[in-house]
């Protein structure tokens, strides 16, 4: 069984941040928010973007980085960054994973990033792009981690309704 952590490390989008709480919701994962924040967690946006979803969302706050690895000793932390050293389908990822990602503007700090060359992940992207949406990059390793563990947890079986409309 996975155990899948989201990671925001001073996120400054609510739109973003309520789509990645949905996101979280979706995949079982609890969603970690590293002060400061660039929004209110009142904000109408985030709830928007969160729809009815937050309310059931396991969120935790820490004032800082430090923080929030005094309180999460254990687990393996993986940086997600453009600059990765590591793509994201060939990383290893252990059952329980904590998914560190940068603000919107500049991503993780670079010192960050130098620390933890062999846990930094990248998700391939053009040559002229020059990053993806933080929603989009959450889903894409958050689903990534499930997948290599089979979804186990998640709800893997669709089924169509049997009603005569197209």
């Amino acid at each position: 069984m996975v155990k899948l952590n989201i990671v925001l490390l001073e996120p400054e989008i609510p739109q973003n941040t309520g789509n990645i709480g949905r996101t979280c919701n979706a995949m079982g994962a609890d969603l970690h928010l590293i002060e400061p924040l660039g929004f209110s967690v009142e904000d109408k946006y985030l709830k928007r973007a969160g729809l009815d979803y937050w309310k059931e969302l396991n969120v935790k706050y820490y004032k800082n980085y430090a923080d929030f690895f005094k309180k999460n000793p254990s687990g393996q932390k993986v940086y997600i960054s453009r600059k990765g050293s590591n793509r994201c389908d060939r990383f290893a990822y252990e059952p329980e994973v904590y998914l560190i990602f940068g603000k919107e503007s500049v991503g993780l700090p670079e010192e960050m990033l130098l620390a933890n060359r062999e846990l930094s992940v990248r998700v391939p992207i053009s040559a002229q792009t020059r990053s993806l949406n933080l929603g989009n990059t959450v889903a894409i390793l958050g689903y990534e981690v499930m997948r290599q563990y089979s979804f186990t947890g998640l709800k893997i079986e669709g089924k169509l309704s049997t009603g005569t409309s197209p």
